[in-house]
Order: structure tokens, then C-alpha cells, then sequence
């Protein structure tokens, strides 16, 4: 099950998926494969309605079930070369094929569940005009993850359902001293970030999703978890996350509020006299999507918060590593992993504390929903 854990993130990841989508993309895998595992007869299911078959291979069912849903979403050459790969691993006989036979039947009520989610409905960038605490795109690509403004959610009843209530305005002291704040620490060059502050900022920069299905499967195989149990616990986060960021960016979009690069640079025109513009200014790192809420912040905490949920408690040893830094960072506390992603966003340059804390709050709120609801 592990092994079809990591290949969904493989592959969702290689069809050109940024963050956000992929994530939301894994909790309908998760469901399938979680769906599966209780039609072998560990549980109930949460979407599928299928006979039980506890004589079936649980190779080869969760392995169908995954593969025919990444098929559909996300399809790819190296999915279909994964997928003969293992079945042929698995012993041929009744077992194998009755494994088959379940598995496609959770996909397709899987896939039913989702048809016409709005995942695959394109969708057209309007900027809104141009002007103070207006969002402007950074990148000459598209504005990144667009198409969750339209996503039905996973388990919310809406998407706006925990809409926070917006950035600071621009004339408030919280928001000057935001500015100064980031300003000051999250600059390209210049900054009084420590060495360790850098690679912090550096470290949390990875493909969010690749990053913590490494963790995630990483935390499974330290605690032996067995089946049903690691295949609920992967679920459970990251259905939870998927909804937490579609959340995230139906606000992102709503309020479209400006970037710090684009604020410190154009100060001078947010009628704040405690602001200073730096025409100059650019962040450490960049992205190309509004500010508020941080989509780390509501993916961090969300994922922490089910983790919590699941295990009963904040004291979770879990261990990351980051293909940008070639380094490896453990934990011993889920709200440490929450407070070291806040500072690691201000010090990239890419968000205001408020969009920090609301991205925390907005995760957290979704989590305790989906939590007490998808079990």
C-alpha cells in the first residue's frame, strides 16, 4: 500500500501538477485505496459500495484501484509501467484476480463520486485593474492552481465555508509592521537572516505535497503500521489537506491581495505614512499566486492537525528531508513543524505574518470539520 502511495505522488507530480491540485488529487487516490482495504474486510468504506471480498489479493486490489484513478487524473507512461511492473509481482491465481476485480470497482465509484468536480473545466484569469493591495501575477506563467476555485471539496459542504475574514488593511499599524517585518528579513540580498535562517526559508521551498508524502510514508513504515491502519491514516490526512488548501485558494482568489515584492516595492501608494517603498526590493524566493491566505500555512496546519487527530497528541516524532537542500530535519512536536513553516515563509519574502497566522487558523478550522467527519 506504501508502494502506491509513493507512485501516486510520483505521478500526480510528473503530469505537471503544482502543489495545491496535487494534494487534492492524493486524497481522492487515498479514499480509493482506504475504500479498498475496507472492501477486503478491514472497515467501512467512505465513498465505495462494493461487496466485500476478504479472500481477495490486497496487492492487487489496492494496486487496481490506485492505478485506475491516477489513470484517469493523471495519466503517464511511467503510471502504466509501474502498474504492470507490480502485478506481476503479485503470485497469479483466484487471489490476484479477485484483487483486480475489487479494486476496479472502488476506482470507478471513486470515480463516479468525483465526476464533473470541476478539476478538469479550464479556467480563465481575469486581473482585476491594477492598485494598492491588489494582486498582480509575479511570473509571466499562469497564476498557479487557478482551477481550485472551482473544485467541489472533498468532504467541506463549500468552499468558502471557512472563509477567513481578510488581510489587514492597508492604513492599520499590524499591517506597517508586517511590511517592516518581511522587508527586513525576507529580502534577496541584504537581509540579516542567519545562515540557518536561509536554509529554514530554503528547506520549506520543495513541491509541498512530494515533501510531506515522503514523510508521511516515511512516519508509516517507523510506527509499522499495518494495513488498515496506515492506509486510514494517509487518508485521513490527505483528504484533510486536499480540503484545507481548496479553502485556501477559493480565499486567495477572493481577496487576491498583494505579494510583499509588489507591497514594499509600490508602499508609497498604500496611504500608510509608516510604510517605505523599496523600489528595489525583491524576495528571497517567489511565487505565482495572492498572498493571503498562505497556502503552506493552511497545508501545515491542516496536515498537522489530522496527524494529531489520528495519534491523539501533539508529540509525534516525524523526520523530513528536502530535495533543495540536500538536509534532513527531525521533529519531536507537530506544532513545532506549524511555527517553523511561519518563519520559513516571512523569511522567504513570500508572505505577511497575517497571512501566516490566518493560513494556520483556516488549516486548523478544516481539519477539526473534516476530522470529526471522515473517519
Amino acid at each position: 500500500m506504501l508502494t502506491w502511495s509513493r507512485i501516486a505522488a510520483q505521478s500526480i507530480a510528473a503530469s505537471g501538477r503544482p502543489p495545491a491540485a496535487t494534494e487534492v488529487l492524493m486524497g481522492i487516490v487515498h479514499i480509493a485505496i482506504a475504500d479498498t482495504v475496507a472492501g477486503l474486510g478491514h472497515g467501512r468504506p467512505h465513498v465505495a459500495d462494493v461487496r466485500p471480498d476478504r479472500h481477495a489479493s490486497a496487492a492487487s486490489a489496492v494496486a487496481t484501484a490506485a492505478y485506475d484513478v491516477l489513470k484517469d487524473r493523471a495519466p503517464g507512461a511511467a503510471l502504466e509501467t509501474a502498474y504492470a511492473d507490480y502485478l506481476a509481482g503479485v503470485p497469479d491465481g483466484r487471489a490476484k484476480a479477485r484483487g483486480i476485480t475489487l479494486g476496479r470497482a472502488v476506482a470507478a465509484d471513486v470515480l463516479a463520486w468525483r465526476a464533473g468536480d470541476g478539476f478538469e473545466k479550464p479556467v480563465t484569469y481575469v486581473q482585476r485593474p491594477p492598485g494598492p493591495g491588489v494582486w498582480e501575477p509575479t511570473a509571466p506563467t499562469p497564476p498557479v492552481d487557478l482551477v481550485l476555485t472551482q473544485v467541489r471539496p472533498l468532504v467541506l459542504r463549500h468552499r468558502a465555508q471557512f472563509r477567513p475574514d481578510g488581510p489587514d488593511a492597508l492604513t492599520s499599524k499590524q499591517y506597517a509592521r508586517d511590511v517592516a517585518e518581511v522587508a527586513l528579513l525576507g529580502r534577496k540580498d541584504g537581509s540579516p537572516r542567519t545562515a540557518r535562517q536561509t536554509e529554514t526559508a530554503l528547506f520549506w521551498s520543495e513541491h509541498t505535497a512530494n515533501q510531506w508524502s515522503r514523510a508521511l510514508l516515511r512516519l508509516a513504515a517507523e510506527r509499522h503500521l499495518g494495513l488498515s491502519e496506515a492506509a486510514r491514516m494517509l487518508a485521513l490526512v490527505h483528504v484533510t489537506t486536499g480540503d484545507a488548501l481548496i479553502a485556501c485558494w477559493d480565499a486567495k482568489y477572493h481577496y487576491r491581495f498583494w505579494r510583499p515584492v509588489h507591497a514594499i516595492q509600490r508602499a508609497d501608494t498604500d496611504g500608510n505614512p509608516r510604510t517605505t517603498a523599496d523600489p528595489t526590493w525583491q524576495p528571497l524566493l517567489n511565487v505565482n499566486h495572492p498572498d493571503y491566505p498562505s497556502g503552506h500555512a493552511c497545508f501545515t496546519a491542516s496536515a498537522t492537525r489530522a496527524l494529531q487527530a489520528y495519534f491523539h497528541t501533539n508529540r509525534l516524532p516525524l523526520t523530513f528531508d528536502s530535495v533543495v537542500t540536500g538536509t534532513t530535519r527531525s521533529y519531536v512536536r507537530l506544532s513545532t513543524i506549524r511555527a517553523e513553516v511561519q518563519e520559513a515563509r516571512i523569511l522567504s519574502g513570500l508572505h505577511f505574518r497575517h497571512a501566516m497566522q490566518d493560513g494556520d487558523d483556516l488549516g486548523t478550522e478544516v481539519a477539526h470539520w473534516v476530522t470529526h467527519r471522515f473517519r
